[in-house]
């Protein structure tokens, strides 16, 4: 992603949070300023992610700011609230609860602190942006590069949706057909078919992982990206099931290609297990790191899992807790975006003073997506999914923790005698090694997929489509 979006599994949010936090009061007027980039390093949950912070004047001579997170893949983050004096700065970056104060030394430099979910930690501001984080950035091994012991072939296909269509890339296996074949379907935020995420190309690894092994395999860039038209801003859940419903009938429409099923991940194992229940086509699914409970449940517990994680105390835990219940029920209960607005506006307004903070939370709280996703229970879709499931989760995935995810996924199975659900140790949500799951890792770690989820998902697939048995393999 370049932007944040404030999606679930995508967002890579490890230092976000959805928390209303105080803001700082409105500049009365631009004093002189530090303008340009500033970077720093902040230290959190054993990690360290740097803070890129770009300072300009708008045409009325007011100072304004964004902020990036490189290693992320966050850039353009508002920061509601800039204050500036010949000795300080304040930084008060409402979208993500941030704040960051500091005085300026002999030196040039800024140095301070950055606060946010209950966690205070040192940050000092130099001037000039940083050296670029990918060139730091581990190797990534597990890219694929050509030559390729397999076909790859660019198609297009027309969505379900009006006014859509989409570009992608068909790998196919060497040998006779026909072939098992799958639709990836990516997380949360705007996509290109190779799934970029930190830095790695999650999609076109399980791809080429997959190929390799007799799947043929189809990803696409999603809609308003890469080669795709359309729009992605305002796409629901409902809107990308029509996307990659386009796709499962594009490769059933081949006569080279045998059963064909759909892998999801994150959301997109919402998207394909929509699909599943309503069409009832797909041969079988697989299911990377399911959300299994409503979104309002899993955004509560991703945030104070991630929090947690990176040291915040049990009080600030339980005032996560409770500022995202109000926060997500008035999302979740309001009839309309109108009404949610209002009742948004009276739970911030309790801790907010910047009105332009307030507003700019109301957006993200009130956008399509976000009502839809803190609404939506993907448990009756699950119910009715008669086809065969491998559900994977990773042990250490603090964005959909199994620990809350996979006992509803299989009860939600339960009746499908084909349903195999399985959570992977030492593993997050990327099915990456790791030791605290925290998304602000998966750029420093090499591997992009760990080779036992490559292993198990292949074998499952291969072993399916072997025996042809609704039982699990």
């Amino acid at each position: 992603m370049t932007s944040p979006s404030f999606r679930v599994a995508a967002l890579l949010a490890a230092l976000f949070s959805f928390v209303a936090w105080p803001a700082a009061h409105a500049q009365e007027s631009p004093p002189p300023a530090p303008e340009g980039p500033w970077h720093g390093t902040i230290e959190t949950g054993g990690q360290q992610l740097t803070a890129v912070f770009h300072l300009e004047r708008d045409e009325d001579g007011a100072l304004t700011a964004t902020m990036d997170v490189p290693q992320q893949s966050a850039s353009g983050i508002p920061v509601s609230d800039v204050r500036a004096k010949a000795d300080s700065l304040r930084l008060v970056v409402g979208a993500i609860g941030g704040v960051f104060e500091g005085a300026r030394t002999p030196n040039g430099s800024i140095e301070g602190t950055w606060k946010q979910n209950g966690v205070t930690a040192p940050l000092v501001l130099e001037k000039g942006a940083p050296k670029s984080s990918e060139a730091s950035a581990p190797a990534r091994p597990q890219t694929p590069e050509p030559p390729f012991p397999y076909d790859t072939e660019d198609v297009r296909f027309e969505s379900n949706a009006a006014g859509v269509e989409l570009a992608g890339t068909l790998t196919m296996p060497e040998g006779e057909g026909p072939h098992p074949a799958v639709v990836l379907i990516s997380g949360s935020g705007p996509q290109n078919r190779n799934g970029r995420v930190a830095g790695h190309e999650t999609l076109h690894v399980l791809a080429d992982a997959l190929t390799r092994r007799g799947v043929a395999v189809l990803r696409y860039d999603e809609r308003g990206v890469g080669k795709s038209s359309g729009t992605f801003a305002g796409a629901t859940a409902e809107d990308l099931a029509a996307d990659a419903r386009a796709g499962f009938d594009f490769l059933r429409q081949r006569n080279d290609l045998g059963k064909v099923g759909l892998i999801g991940w994150s959301e997109g194992a919402i998207v394909a297990s929509m699909i599943a229940a309503r069409s009832g086509t797909p041969d079988f699914l697989v299911l990377m790191s399911a959300p299994s409970v409503p979104g309002k449940a899993l955004l509560q517990e991703q945030s104070a899992r991630i929090a947690e994680a990176q040291g915040a105390p049990p009080a600030t835990l339980d005032s996560i807790r409770a500022a995202q219940d109000r926060l997500l029920s008035a999302v979740a209960q309001a009839p309309d975006s109108a009404e949610a607005a209002a009742q948004i506006r009276q739970v911030l307004s309790e801790r907010q003073k910047s009105e332009k903070t307030i507003e700019a939370q109301i957006q993200q709280y009130t956008a399509p997506w976000f009502r839809y996703f803190v609404s939506h229970d993907p448990r009756p879709a699950l119910r009715k999914v008669d086809a065969p499931v491998l559900g994977l989760y990773g042990a250490n995935d603090l964005q959909v923790p199994p620990q809350q995810n996979a006992a509803p996924l299989r009860e939600a199975l339960s009746g499908n005698p084909g349903t195999t659900v399985e959570v992977l140790p030492g593993l997050n949500h990327l099915f990456q090694p790791a030791e605290t799951g925290l998304p602000s890792a998966y750029r420093q770690t090499e591997t992009t997929i760990a080779p036992k989820a490559l292993q198990r998902i292949a074998g499952w697939i291969t072993e399916r489509m072997r025996t042809g048995s609704g039982d699990a393999p």
